[in-house]
């Protein structure tokens, strides 16, 4: 029992000489550290207490009675224990800061995912490694007298493949990036295909019946087992309503989510420690580059935002009066992780070949010229467009026209930027480089360094290749030629500006199967003049005009007065101008905590010389036998100096929180 006591009362000692330390500190240091360091100091600190007290003349079992000094000097020496807790705290703090060890409850209760963690790790190392990658990871940054880009991009499709799901979908988002990983690396990246068996049946209709709330039966007359595509993250299903419609069935593959997300902590980390301990890493942003796409994976996992997605395409291809289509939701039985759709006949263009060959080449020049109006028409009027039209994701029906799928890559432009594209495709129009650059300076990143007009003069020649050097059939490759020029004058590309660029480019492509011989930029001339000339009617004009005059009619009322009253202070002398320093929140935080951190440390530098000053003078009266009172007093004014500079230590030491 005494044993217990005792210890209750040493920690009680412990927590109250914690709680000083702390507010002595003015920084939140972690409350375990805190008690351990009080524990020990207050042991140290109690023998040394002890052998003074036999040093000023008191007796250990409390017999001597305790003057004014010797009580002054005890309290001063534990003083100085606190103090010796202090420097051990702020010693702790600038080897391991508060926070950057997790909680050892913490630690103990994520072990099992550590160390799956750890062992995915080893694998995406080994992985890389294995493909010849190992170096990057170890921070070199340039290539190997070995090795060209070809081949450094190939070994990096490889080892993304053999990666799994997350890490082929990181791959086909970085092929959309070339302004970020090179032209070469995209275009390699690009032809990334997830092989992935078909799951069991058994599971699939375990998800569906998970999802519906209900048993498959009661919403489905039939569903076919065999799917009729299977990728990394979902499989699709033939089924029928039970009044008859057909339909399809896009069921996220169990655990995909899971595994996805264990992944993307994988990538996460990775791309922490790249940002933090290589050169390329840093320069390239892999760190934003994880977050976005995690962002953007965790929306494609969501497959109520690709209903959103379908439904404002929808909405956009009828006020545009197209023929082009796509397919209905069937919102009632769509969850986050099942979509429910009408079930298109006819063929996805890269399997429609015979279709084509049935059409005349009016209707497929047709076609090919309908899709490319609503592409345009997406992309400069609207600002929301499909963001991934290859061939697997158009269909040709039946009737001729044509449908659009997989709406999990959908893009969004903000009006500004849907402008300056359809100014630019108006300045190749015209044949005005100038203009052209000016757009582009509008949607892109403009380095420091640029060279203007060097950048003119090759934007003017390819320019000219648009409007005369194509031909037939051509326009082939312009939009990757446009983003090489980018590329060459060091040009930041926005993710949205891309992915618009990256739709044009696919359907290059696309177009050309349904009709070999379109002249795609003709052809986007022509439209490109259409819509901008339906977006400058008189009538579009007028409201643009009257929107902006509401906007600004408060401050056209108040413009007279104001600029009457500069007048008048101009005439009479008294114009000033007032600006406001520091006039930012965060500013000002900065400025009173660099004034704190100052006169803090100038107190604790004024007590500490007094104190040196004091305790050194062999001169005044007597404290006690055997000590000054001057050497008491700079005992104590170093005691203030030691806490003061302790202080300033901690904050210097704590980690930014911004």
């Amino acid at each position: 029992m005494t044993s217990v006591a005792v210890l209750l009362a040493a920690l009680a000692n412990a927590v109250v000489l914690g709680f000083i330390s702390r507010r002595l500190l003015g920084v939140p240091v972690g409350w375990p550290r805190t008690i351990l360091v009080s524990l020990l100091v207050s042991q140290v600190g109690a023998s040394g207490i002890n052998a003074l007290s036999r040093v000023i003349g008191l007796r250990p079992d409390g017999s001597t009675p305790v003057g004014f000094a010797q009580g002054a000097v005890i309290v001063l020496a534990s003083a100085w224990v606190v103090a010796l807790g202090l420097a051990m705290l702020v010693v702790l703090e600038a080897i391991v800061p508060t926070g950057s060890l997790p909680n050892p409850l913490t630690w103990v209760r994520q072990w099992p995912a550590r160390q799956r963690r750890a062992r995915r790790y080893v694998q995406v190392v080994g992985i890389a490694s294995r493909h010849g990658l190992g170096g990057f990871l170890r921070g070199r940054s340039r290539l190997s007298p070995t090795e060209s880009s070809s081949t450094v991009a190939r070994s990096l499709r490889l080892a993304l493949t053999d990666g799994g799901v997350t890490f082929v979908k990181l791959g086909q988002m970085l092929s959309t990036r070339p302004d970020v990983v090179g032209v070469e690396v995209a275009r390699e990246l690009a032809s990334l295909q997830s092989d992935v068996p078909p799951a069991p049946w058994g599971e699939v209709e375990s998800a569906l019946t998970s999802e519906l709330g209900m048993p498959v039966g009661s919403v489905f007359a039939s569903v076919d087992p065999v799917p009729l595509a299977a990728a990394s993250v979902a499989q699709v299903h033939a089924a029928t309503l039970l009044d008859g419609t057909p339909v399809v069935l896009k069921v996220q593959r169990p655990q995909a989510r899971a595994q996805v997300r264990a992944d993307l902590d994988i990538v996460l980390r990775l791309a922490t420690w790249l940002d933090r301990t290589t050169v390329w890493g840093r320069s390239l942003g892999v760190l934003g580059l994880a977050r976005g796409f995690a962002g953007s994976l965790d929306e494609e996992l969501d497959y109520r935002v690709e209903r959103a997605n379908t439904e404002a395409i929808e909405t956009s291809l009828r006020a545009a009066g197209s023929t082009v289509s796509v397919p209905r939701v069937y919102a009632a039985w769509s969850t986050s992780q099942l979509l429910v759709m009408e079930r298109l006949a006819g063929e996805p263009l890269s399997r429609a070949e015979r279709q084509l060959a049935g059409l005349s080449p009016e209707a497929r020049q047709a076609l090919a010229d309908d899709l490319l109006r609503t592409v345009l028409r997406q992309v400069l009027v609207d600002g929301v467009f499909h963001a991934d039209l290859h061939q697997g994701n158009v269909f040709l029906q039946p009737d001729g026209t044509l449908a659009l799928l997989d709406f999990g890559a959908v893009g969004r432009l903000d009006s500004a930027t849907s402008r300056a594209l359809g100014v630019f495709l108006h300045a190749v129009d015209r044949n005005d480089s100038v203009a052209a650059a000016d757009a582009l300076l509008d949607v892109l990143d403009r380095p420091e360094d640029l060279d203007d007009r060097r950048f003119e003069r090759e934007l003017g020649t390819l320019v000219a290749r648009m409007r005369t050097g194509f031909g037939a059939g051509g326009g082939a490759g312009v939009f990757t030629a446009l983003f090489s020029l980018v590329l060459a004058h060091g040009f930041g590309v926005p993710p949205q500006v891309a992915a618009a660029l990256r739709a044009l480019g696919a359907l290059e492509g696309t177009l050309a199967t349904i009709d070999p011989g379109l002249d795609m930029v003709e052809s986007a001339r022509s439209h490109g003049r259409t819509l901008l000339a339906d977006q400058f009617r008189p009538a579009q004009v007028r409201a643009t005009l009257e929107d902006q005059l509401l906007t600004l009619a408060p401050v056209l009322q108040r413009l007279p007065r104001r600029l009457a009253a500069i007048g008048d202070q101009l005439e009479e002398g008294r114009l000033s101008v007032r600006v406001r320093l520091l006039a930012h929140a965060d500013d000002r935080t900065f400025v009173e905590d660099a004034l704190r951190q100052l006169t803090i440390t100038l107190i604790a530098a004024a007590c500490a010389i007094c104190g040196v000053v004091l305790v050194v003078a062999d001169t005044g009266p007597m404290m006690l036998p055997n000590l000054r009172l001057f050497t008491f007093v700079g005992a104590t004014l170093f005691f203030f100096a030691f806490v003061l500079a302790a202080r300033a230590l901690a904050r210097v030491f704590r980690p930014s929180r911004h």
